[in-house]
This record gives C-alpha cells, structure tokens and sequence, in this order.
C-alpha cells in the first residue's frame, strides 16, 4: 500500500467515525453547549466541515489564503444531515486532490502557515487535516458524555 493510500484510508475512517457520531447526537441536543464560550454540537461539525474546505484551499496555494470567503458562512443551522449534504461536493473534491499526488509529493511540496507558525511538507499537513477532525471528535464525544446523551461505539 502506498502512502497516498494510507492517507485516504485514514480520511474514510475519521469521517466514517464522526458521521457515526454526528448522525446519534438528537436534534434537540445539537445546539447544546458546555458553556457560553463553547461550540455547541453543530456549530462543531460545521466548523470540520468548513476547515476541511479551508484546509483544502490552503494546500491548493501552498499556504494559507490572503482572503478566504467560506461557502458555509450565513448558512442557517439546521441538521447534521444538511451540512453533510453541503460539504459532499467540498469533501469529494478535496478527496480527488488528495489522490492525485503522488508519493514523492508528501515530502516535496511546502505547505507555508508562517503566519500561524508552521511550513510543513505536504504528507504532514494532509496528517493535520485528519487530526482536527479527531480531535473534534474526541471533544464532541466529551459534549455528549457531560450532556448524558448515549454515546455510539465509534471504535467498531
């Protein structure tokens, strides 16, 4: 298996894990919020969504954008399926990006984020993108645990 593969493997996997996460919170608990400075549950999910697109943009350039206008923003809250539903085209054409490099690209290709502190190769970054997302998820399945909603096995 080459590394590209790898890396898809591991985006399938973390998005196969939080869908399943997502899709179990109820709807009456997705603007739950542990407190006032918090995320709540959908403003999280939006916010994966959105940075995966962010982070896609950002790799296209090569580092980060000078402006950046997000088609998630003003787009009313509603359900988990209807942001899934948005970022479908988001999410498969930055899975066809991710593809489309080749091995040696991992190590070639400079990804600058000077201005937030890092310039990273390109497989690293690609890393990043996936360890928001869990990161994301480990937090929500926090939200969930303190909001004593019935959490899904996530580790099948």
């Amino acid at each position: 298996m080459k590394a590209i593969d790898l890396l898809v493997l591991n985006f399938e996997e973390v998005r196969r894990r939080s869908i399943k996460l997502w899709t179990s919170i109820p709807q009456e608990q997705l603007r739950w919020k542990p407190d006032h400075e918090a995320m709540s549950c959908i403003e999280m999910i939006r916010h994966v969504l959105e940075s995966e697109h962010y982070y896609h943009q950002a790799i296209k350039n090569k580092g980060s954008l000078a402006t950046y206008e997000s088609p998630f923003e003003n787009r009313p809250y509603t359900t988990v399926e209807a942001e899934l539903l948005w970022a479908e085209p988001y999410r498969l054409e930055f899975m066809e990006m991710v593809q489309s490099f080749a091995n040696e690209d991992l190590t070639r290709i400079q990804i600058d984020r000077s201005d937030v502190g890092y310039i990273r190769d390109l497989g690293d970054m690609l890393l990043r993108v996936a360890y928001h997302e869990s990161v994301h998820t480990g937090q929500l399945l926090d939200y969930l645990r303190t909001a004593k909603v019935t959490i899904p096995k996530i580790w099948d």
